[in-house]
């Protein structure tokens, strides 16, 4: 399926230039708490998409009919349902994560993310584009919680998905992978200041391949052209 311009720029804007973490700079506190573990990262991650999924579509649906003047508090409270779902289901059935993520999974109901998407975006689009850019946050997101986890693990410990298998189910066993056999591991990654440290490499990184992304495409405009603002 071909993209239209419309649909390819919500999916560049919420993987990569309005990103939550990167763009926006939110919902950082559960970004540097369960990242200990790709496995962590993904977990949270993927719990955290179903539910700006479920909200962008349901807010799109009933934009119509959700009065101005007290619209915020209905989207927290629907974006509350639907945290108070998925930490339901996951207690059910993926229990061991659930006890590994805690109280961080009712903590998605807090993440501005959520709300600000409800509010500038589903709020005022059809369902297909809601539906569309929750899917791009959400897995925007989950790229970041996965890669700052898979950083950490390997420079803590030198293995990566450690106990997929145990905390998401068998069928991840083969994300198992040890990175670096007889590594005695590095601490401080495993620990809080472990994940401002990465994130901060992570970050710098982005910008530097940004700059790049700029540079390339100014030396691609032919001389003299006129770029449209």
């Amino acid at each position: 399926m071909i993209l239209s311009e419309t649909y390819r720029k919500i999916a560049v804007d919420g993987i990569w230039n309005n990103n939550i973490v990167f763009g926006q700079n939110l919902a950082l506190c559960p970004l540097l708490a369960v990242t200990g573990t790709a496995t962590n990262g993904l977990g949270m991650g993927l719990a955290t998409l179903v539910v700006i999924i479920a909200s962008n579509g349901l807010i799109s649906v009933a934009r119509h009919l959700i009065p101005s003047e007290i619209r915020i508090p209905i989207f927290v409270l629907l974006i509350a349902a639907l945290v108070t779902l998925v930490d339901i289901l996951m207690n059910a059935w993926a229990h061991e994560l659930y006890k590994v993520l805690g109280l961080f999974i009712a903590l998605i109901v807090t993440n501005c993310a959520l709300l600000g998407r409800a509010e500038a975006f589903a709020s005022k689009q059809p369902v297909r584009d809601a539906l569309w850019d929750g899917l791009m946050m959400g897995l925007g997101f989950t790229l970041v919680l996965v890669a700052l986890g898979a950083l950490r693990e390997i420079s803590s410990a030198g293995t990566l998905f450690a106990n997929a298998s145990l905390l998401l189910g068998d069928s991840f066993k083969f994300l198992e992978v040890t990175v670096i056999p007889n590594y005695k591991g590095f601490l401080l990654m495993a620990l809080p200041p472990g994940g401002f440290i990465m994130l901060a490499f992570l970050i710098v990184g982005k910008r530097l391949i940004d700059q790049k992304l700029v540079q390339r495409n100014t030396r691609t405009v032919p001389s003299g052209a006129v770029v449209a603002e």
